[in-house]
């Protein structure tokens, strides 16, 4: 496993994510990913399914202290008094005393920032979180973040893929040490139908699916985290440390790179440009 340093903590760079997985599906698909050697596990309040993750940690040989949890706190619970009832729920549902990594899930303009982070950073001290962080924010939104409110934060989730550059967000986080986790790494099929990442998946007798990820936790400060639930498939993407890319490989994987957003709800902030 590779790992992203951030802050003086190490992440596993590749993740696995639990978007639209529900119930027992749910349930099957995180047990079989820890047993697969995923340790860094994704998922949200707005998911419905913290119950179901928390039930495979349970049921998991994997020790709590080596998986990385990662939960987000909904657009709608973003007020102090909500923040701290709704992450004791998330707390509750997961079977845990604490997460590694709570996420604002989204930008609102219906709470003040500062307050939404004085309720995380003061979960955080008490022990409920490790780290804090956010997720779908601009570079605007990250200035307010870290250069107003001085808020210390782990990373910013966001859409990432050969297909959508991210490259104004990519470099304010790195100049600022902080992650960057990739959601939708693969594209929602965009990945596994190019015919440049086919090509280079041919050459190393892998998966467009493998070169992909593998392309993204080459780079520095990035961590992805693809969703499957399909149990092949969710092994597959794990076995992509046993090659790598060269640098011809990267520079045709980099110059798709443009502004292929397929993750844009009605109440996504202006995003970038790429």
């Amino acid at each position: 496993m590779k790992f992203v340093t951030i802050k003086g903590t190490r992440v596993p760079a590749l993740g696995f994510g639990t978007w639209q997985l529900r119930g027992r599906t749910c349930v099957d698909a995180v047990k079989d990913a820890l047993a697969i050697g995923y340790r860094h596990i994704d998922t949200a309040q707005v998911y419905g399914n913290e119950s179901e993750v928390g039930e495979a940690l349970r049921n998991s040989r994997v020790p709590r202290g080596d998986i990385f949890l990662t939960t987000k706190v909904a657009p709608g619970q973003l007020a102090a008094s909500a923040v701290r009832r709704s992450t004791e729920e998330s707390l509750r549902k997961l079977d845990v005393d604490h997460v590694d990594l709570l996420l604002i899930h989204w930008p609102t303009r219906d709470v003040p920032l500062a307050e939404t982070l004085g309720a995380f950073a003061a979960l955080r001290q008490a022990g409920k979180t490790r780290f804090i962080g956010v997720s779908n924010f601009t570079v605007a939104h990250l200035r307010q973040t870290v250069e107003e409110h001085s808020a210390d934060i782990l990373c910013n989730q966001v859409e990432y893929h050969p297909f959508l550059s991210q490259r104004p967000v990519l470099d304010y986080l790195r100049r600022h040490d902080i992650m960057l986790t990739a959601y939708t790494p693969l594209g929602r099929g965009l990945v596994p139908n190019d015919p440049t990442i086919g090509a280079i998946a041919k050459k190393h007798d892998k998966t467009a699916a493998q070169v992909a990820l593998r392309w993204l936790v080459d780079q520095d400060g990035v961590s992805a985290i693809p969703r499957s639930s399909s149990k092949a498939h969710t092994a597959a993407n794990f076995a992509i440390f046993d090659f790598a890319l060269d640098g011809e490989d990267r520079t045709a994987i980099d110059a798709l790179r443009g502004n292929r957003r397929v993750v844009n709800p009605a109440w996504a902030p202006d995003w970038d440009a790429a």
